[in-house]
């Protein structure tokens, strides 16, 4: 039977082949430690949880909640924004809740987009950042380039080489998956030549909290004028440690978020009344439970770091994020990211997510989650430096299983 039209126009889910891997492994008993997918181990703060507890138990809060938010909400969005990055929202027209910015992407793509409008897209970077827009009809125009010098000129390129002309940019600092952050000097130049060429900026804020190094990365929303063509996506998925939750938040340019709050009216509910309270509550909170979740991440990165350098894999220590992207070691590069991560599990017991996942200009790195415990991640590093001391010894006997069948 043939596919439906926007099921053809979406790739394979390579994902999919390392999970299927990865469960048949486990079915034979072996203890995969898993770095792959970007699920947040730790647990949900407790006073976030009790407050749920509390609300849910009034069951006036059982009903139908409100698409954009329930004020309480979009007030404590708005709150949020002006302590931590000095921006000023009306929470009545510049903030809707969304059911993760996953979602909210997805949305405003739907939102937005006409059959065959341009988007420009980072190459690598997280699926729905393109898959979003390529499901609403649009066309994505990659840009393999970081947030430099040479951004600029790709965005120019990008315009010049584009007909139509581009509808907008996606943006994502802290990035999933390279763990780049973009400078608040960086955001100034791409606003300036966004509204020089009448561009909407849609900006990834997920890993706005999961910094290290002591540098809080910037909002593209600080740059004077940006909201004049820009809006942000944020989620509470890692910040608060609730990814099953659902919860995030589209907030910028009104007519943008009026589009969007349109659409999500026909679309969903909102979440569970009490989520949204609980949200409210994380957000109007003093920063510790954020703190802690930093701490936490930034150990990990810090034994991940240490651990796999010394098992011979050198790993750039990433910036932010709860992830590294880690480029394939020598001998094991010309298999690509898929093949490679194959012969993690087979061979370590490690799962890690393919950096063709992302983009196919990510097919010579590995995205490593920092998702397991302390103990686990040295566990990962000393399984892989068994597998990289016998690969070096019989190179011809490590061979994905795919290439058996």
């Amino acid at each position: 039977m043939e596919e439906f039209h926007k099921v053809r126009r979406l790739p394979p889910y390579v994902f999919e082949q390392v999970n299927r891997l990865k469960a048949s492994a486990r079915s034979r008993g072996a203890d995969i430690i898993d770095l792959g997918m970007g699920n947040p181990d730790l647990p949900t703060p407790k006073a976030i949880v009790d407050k749920l507890c509390e609300v849910v138990r009034d069951p006036r809060t059982h009903r139908y909640s409100s698409s954009r938010g329930i004020p309480g909400l979009r007030r404590a969005q708005a709150a949020y924004y002006q302590r931590r990055f000095g921006v000023k929202l009306n929470p009545d027209t510049q903030v809707v809740a969304t059911l993760g910015s996953k979602e909210g992407f997805a949305n405003m793509a739907q939102a937005i987009t006409a059959p065959g409008d341009v988007i420009l897209c980072p190459n690598p970077t997280y699926p729905i950042h393109a898959f979003g827009f390529i499901m609403s009809g649009g066309v994505i125009r990659s840009l393999q380039v970081e947030p430099d010098d040479g951004f600029i000129p790709a965005l120019e390129r990008g315009v010049r080489h584009s007909i139509p002309k581009p509808l907008a940019l996606i943006l994502n600092y802290p990035s999933n998956p390279t763990a780049l952050v973009a400078s608040l000097a960086f955001y100034k130049d791409v606003v300036a030549f966004a509204k020089k060429n009448d561009i909407i900026i849609l900006s990834d804020l997920a890993y706005s909290e999961i910094y290290f190094d002591g540098n809080p990365p910037p909002s593209v929303l600080q740059v004077p004028g940006a909201i004049d063509v820009c809006v942000e996506f944020t989620s509470m998925s890692k910040t608060f440690s609730m990814p099953g939750w659902r919860m995030g938040f589209a907030v910028g340019n009104e007519r943008l978020i009026s589009a969007l709050t349109r659409v999500k009216s026909y679309l969903d509910y909102g979440a569970f009344t009490p989520i949204q309270v609980a949200a409210a509550h994380a957000l109007n909170g003093d920063g510790a439970d954020i703190a802690e979740v930093r701490e936490v991440y930034l150990k990990r990165r810090d034994v991940m770091v240490d651990a796999f350098s010394r098992a011979g894999w050198t790993i750039p220590a990433p910036a932010a994020s709860m992830f590294a992207w880690a480029p394939i070691p020598e001998p094991f590069k010309h298999l690509g990211s898929l093949e490679f991560s194959k012969l993690l599990i087979e061979h370590a017991d490690v799962a890690v997510a393919p950096g063709i996942g992302f983009g196919e200009h990510g097919d010579d790195h590995v995205r490593i989650a920092l998702v397991e415990n302390e103990h686990r991640i040295r566990q990962a590093a000393r399984n892989i430096k068994r597998f990289l001391a016998s690969s070096a010894k019989q190179p011809n006997n490590v061979v994905p299983l795919a290439a058996h069948r």
